[in-house]
């Protein structure tokens, strides 16, 4: 299909150094293979894409990309394990992670993108990525959502503004034309208005300050008075000084944090039997950090997920560790979503839980929360169950059948 107008806009734009910056399923991905394309049709081309980390690489354009080129009968050969392509003319094209970064180094590129670049840190810019287009006259494409003000994300849109060949762009969701109205009205039911306008609006909102901005003691704190239920779900964060259990009850679409468990010089094991003696009655889902699958705390040579799967715990997980970020919107999402509604809400007596909520802030200048405290674990724990049951809305729209070049591959 043909380009929208905010991919065409930057498409033609003559600039060498782009900045697009653009709300969630807005067609960023698409307009970066379309540039990949472009530039791969003109021979003995050096391409890379570069994404905060090799697997987001191979997830976001990996399959993609080489199923285009093979439609098109341009590929000559391709390296799975590499992520890399070789075209009939010459070209080549390379998937890559900003993890690390130094394996970028040495390499003349004619074009690059560099997706979420929000989330990848500065140096692969300014030290590597840069001075490899010099002595080619390389372009660069930058592609993200924003990241709030207080990184160099945003200086680098801002500034795009009047440097000679720079050029920056901001579109929201619905301007890329790929999302239905009615879907980001159920993005704003179940976001916190800062984060739907910075996810779906493109906004560059300022974070500095209170990690959870959304909650407010009179309205969020009350004493659950109601029978315990058969089934409770426990956010649980493995750190043996302190460990940090936060039990919660599903109430109308949200949660309510009934009772919490701190435990200090301690062990998974340990936390899990007394969660058991504390609630003997009750079927128990645990939602600890993915790491746990290898990460032991105690010494009995197990995982930790192992240990409270042996204690007769249910446990639920995502495969992969989840950005701090998403945790914290999913919070503030249940805290206070757009239609001002409230769906989590802490008894009074969980005192760890609510000076969590109340005091965890980000370090000054940054939007890195400040580890330097002992309810961060309570922070992670409750994080950990809310973002599995309720995450942000940032799914993927598919594609349909980019627009071909008839430009001719040399054989």
């Amino acid at each position: 299909m043909p380009l929208t107008n905010p991919q065409k806009t930057v498409s033609d734009s003559k600039s060498r150094f782009k900045v697009l910056v653009m709300g969630r399923r807005g067609g960023k991905t698409y307009l970066a293979m379309n540039e990949l394309a472009k530039f791969a049709r003109f021979p003995d081309r050096k391409i890379m894409y570069i994404a905060p980390s090799i697997r987001m690489s191979r997830q976001i354009m990996w399959e993609d990309l080489k199923n285009k080129l093979t439609r098109l009968r341009w590929i000559e050969s391709k390296n799975e394990n590499d992520l890399s392509i070789k075209l009939k003319n010459g070209t080549s094209i390379a998937l890559r992670g900003a993890e690390n970064y130094d394996s970028l180094r040495g390499i003349g590129l004619d074009f690059v993108v560099l997706d979420e670049f929000a989330d990848i840190k500065k140096e692969v810019w300014t030290n590597i990525i840069r001075p490899s287009l010099a002595d080619r006259s390389g372009h660069a494409l930058f592609t993200g959502t924003p990241k709030g003000t207080a990184n160099w994300s945003y200086d680098m849109y801002t500034n795009a503004k009047y440097e000679h060949d720079w050029d920056s762009w901001t579109f929201t969701t619905i301007e890329g034309g790929q999302v239905k109205p009615d879907e980001l009205e159920m993005a704003k039911r179940e976001l916190d208005p800062k984060t739907f306008r910075q996810e779906f609006e493109a906004s560059f909102e300022s974070y500095e300050g209170l990690i959870y901005y959304n909650y407010d003691r009179p309205r969020h704190v009350e004493a659950y008075n109601y029978p315990q239920p058969s089934i409770l779900h426990v956010g649980i964060d493995f750190n043996i000084n302190p460990g940090a259990a936060v039990v919660m009850a599903k109430h109308g679409e949200g949660l309510w944090v009934i009772d919490e468990l701190i435990l200090w010089n301690s062990n998974t094991h340990e936390m899990a039997q007394e969660l058991k003696n504390k609630f003997p009655r009750s079927r128990m889902i645990m939602y600890p950090d993915p790491a746990g699958r290898a990460l032991k705390t105690s010494a009995m040579g197990r995982s930790d997920h192992q240990i409270l799967e042996n204690e007769g715990l249910i446990v639920k997980t995502r495969r992969h560790s989840i950005p701090v970020r998403d945790r914290i919107n999913a919070v503030n999402s249940l805290l206070l979503n757009e239609a001002n509604q409230v769906r989590f809400k802490i008894d009074p007596k969980c005192k760890w839980t609510i000076k969590a909520l109340e005091r965890m802030s980000y370090r000054e200048g940054t939007m890195v929360p400040d580890l330097r405290n002992d309810y961060n674990h309570v922070a992670d724990a409750f994080g950990y169950a809310i973002e599995y049951n309720y995450p942000v809305a940032r799914n993927k729209v598919k594609q349909t059948e980019p627009v071909r070049w008839a430009v001719p591959i040399r054989a």
